[in-house]
Order: structure tokens, then sequence, then C-alpha cells
């Protein structure tokens, strides 16, 4: 083999070497954090910090689980999970229902109008959501909604302009063709929708999905504003006022963290790959 080609191969292989082995090194960096946490949530509070730098418990106890779990003020955090499964279930369905009809019919339908409404929709995304925390809140609260979970998963229902103009990006990239062969079979718009779109738009709306759950699964200034007892407290709300309550029993704090983070796991493990397909042809189609 020439030594041109060698030489070529052999810097392709270095270059390669050094790729990831900084990659590893952040992963490692990004990782770490977290595993010293769920490694924390196995020690007694007095070896928390006094081993920062080991991951393996000198001694092992699952005693802050058990403690993390009772909760406070009466309420266990089954009841945290609880509400903040069901939240989190309702804001992705009304979301992903939403934003996939309105992208459709802004994507295929012709009315009037069409321009200006999809030029308003876009517009709100330039509006930062602390300027609409205080009209939100006097709307619910001339509602009589505050106090309730209805605040928290009613306007995912109305659809979100991100996510709309998502899937508009999948819908415009399927031919026109497809909709008027399925026209001159006699299907209307309602079943060229269910039957033809629906099915081929799914790393978009998988995405959507998983990118709706997560947010409303951490979402703390929601409950902050709108939720008045403990009784309602989702997980991410009830984390902070444990942690206040707790004192300096940290790794109680420590195993309801990581116990908070099952959920969102598992949920990225299950749906891993339609949520890297969509982000990713989403790039190349944007």
């Amino acid at each position: 083999m020439p030594r041109g080609k060698m030489g070529m191969k052999k810097k392709k292989a270095i270059s390669a070497l050094l790729y990831h082995c900084l990659v590893a090194l952040f992963c490692i960096v990004m990782i770490y954090p977290f595993l010293w946490m769920a490694a924390s949530s196995f020690k007694p509070n007095s070896d928390i910090f006094s081993t920062v730098e080991s991951l393996i418990p000198r001694s092992f106890t699952l005693e802050h689980y058990g403690d993390g779990w009772r909760g406070f003020a009466g309420f266990g955090f089954g009841s945290f999970y609880r509400n903040s499964v069901v939240i989190a279930l309702l804001c992705t369905v009304g979301t992903v229902l939403s934003s996939v009809i309105v992208a459709f019919g802004f994507a295929r339908l012709k009315f009037p109008g069409r321009g200006f409404w999809f030029g308003l929709m876009m517009l709100t995304m330039m509006l930062p959501s602390q300027v609409l925390m205080i009209p939100q809140f006097l709307l619910f609260n001339t509602f009589k909604m505050v106090g309730t979970f209805l605040p928290l998963f009613l306007p995912a229902f109305f659809g979100n302009a991100f996510d709309v103009f998502m899937v508009m990006q999948f819908i415009r990239g399927i031919p026109r063709e497809m909709d008027d062969a399925a026209r001159i079979d006699g299907c209307g718009w309602y079943g060229v929708f269910w039957r033809i779109y629906l099915p081929m738009i799914r790393p978009a709306v998988a995405t959507v999905a998983v990118l709706t759950f997560l947010g409303s699964w951490q979402d703390f200034m929601g409950p902050l504003l709108y939720l008045n007892g403990p009784g309602q407290y989702t997980v991410a709300y009830a984390l902070k006022l444990f942690n206040d309550s707790a004192g300096n029993d940290y790794g109680a704090t420590f195993a309801m963290s990581v116990l908070s983070l099952v959920p969102v796991l598992i949920l990225f493990f299950l749906f891993q790959k339609q949520l890297v397909e969509g982000i990713s042809l989403q790039g190349l189609k944007g």
C-alpha cells in the first residue's frame, strides 16, 4: 500500500480515537452528577458529603427511600406521582391532538385568512411566558379554576405554536399526489388525515408527545401558581417543599429525586428511536 494512503488512514484513525475520547469524557462530565445523586441516595447522611469523590457507598442503606416516600403534610409521594402522571398525560393527549389537527389544516386546507392566522400563531412564539403569566392567572381566576388541575392541562387542548410548526414540516414533505389519489377514491379530508397522514407522521407525533410529557412532568411554575393544597401537588413542586421540610435529610431528598427521574428515563428509552428520528428529520426538512 502506498505510504500516502497509509498516512491518511493513520490520521483518520487518530482523529476518530481523539473524537471518541472527547465524547466519552464529555458524557462522563454530564452524567456524573446524576450518578453521584443516585449513589448518595444509598449512603447514610453522614457519608454523603464526606465521600464526594466516591460513587460506591461505604455503608449501604435503603432507609432514605422509605423516609422520602412517606412525604410530608400527611401525603406520600405516591399521591404526588399520581397527580403528575394525570396532568402530564392530559397535557400530552391535548397537545398531540390539537397540534396535529391544526398543522394539517394549515398545511393542506385552503381557507380565507390562512396566511394571517398562521402568522399570528407564529408571533405567539415570540412572547415570553413571563408576559403571559399574569393575564392567564387572572383569566383562570375569573373562571374559578385556580386551585384545580384545569389551568395546568386545559391550554394544551388549544395547540402549541412550536409543535404545530414542527408537524407542518413533516406534512409538507408528503407529496400532494397522495391527497388527490385518496380524494379520487372517495376519501374525504377526515379520511385523508386519519388513514394517510397520521400514520406517516408518527415520528413527529412521537416527538411532540415525548417533549410535551417531559415539559409537563418537570413543570414547577404552573403548580406553584395554581395549586393550593398538598393533595394537589406534583412531583416537581413537592420535591422543593420536601427539601425545605426535610432540613438536612439530603439522602431522602436525593432518593425522591432519583425516583422522579424514573418515568422520564423509561419514556426516553421506550421512544428513543422515534424521538431521534423525529428530531433528525425535522433538522433535514428545516
